[in-house]
């Protein structure tokens, strides 16, 4: 049926993708994943350098709904270059990545020890993420904390 003339058929049918579209999915959440894991190695490490790799340099980053959004690489290193100083022992954790084009989200839980106090914190939460050539244009994450 593919490559015959479609006008000369009742029903217009088109070609399948030369690439399955479960191949196509799979390389985009391949490429989430490795963003995510290295966002997630770097909190985790305290690199905020590594956290940063995945950002474009115009990215905008919003912590909750209704923070101010950090806007270019630079108020996004301004955001996390405290990490290393207040937290300890991250363990940071990504679920199952849903995608759409450029988009995907994913839940998390990310654990760590307050290094002024000692406290164990417990976050959990989701995050929506768009991309562009491979890098995190935009990064809205909703999340809470025990305690």
């Amino acid at each position: 049926m593919c490559g015959d003339d479609p006008r000369s058929s009742p029903v217009y049918h088109t070609c399948r993708p030369a690439v399955p579209d479960w191949a196509i999915l799979g390389a985009m959440n391949a490429a989430y994943r490795q963003l995510l894991e290295t966002f997630g190695q770097g909190w985790g490490a305290g690199d905020v350098e590594a956290i940063l790799s995945v950002f474009s340099p115009d990215a905008v980053f919003l912590e909750t709904p209704f923070s101010e959004q950090s806007v270019g690489i630079d108020a996004i290193r301004a955001y996390w270059k405290d990490i290393p100083t207040n937290q300890a022992d991250v363990t940071f954790k990504s679920g199952e990545i849903y995608a759409a084009g450029p988009w995907f989200a994913t839940e998390f839980r990310c654990t760590y020890r307050r290094r002024r106090t000692g406290e164990w914190v417990d976050a959990r939460g989701a995050m929506f993420c768009e991309t562009k050539d491979g890098k995190i244009t935009e990064m809205r994450m909703y999340w809470h904390r025990y305690p």
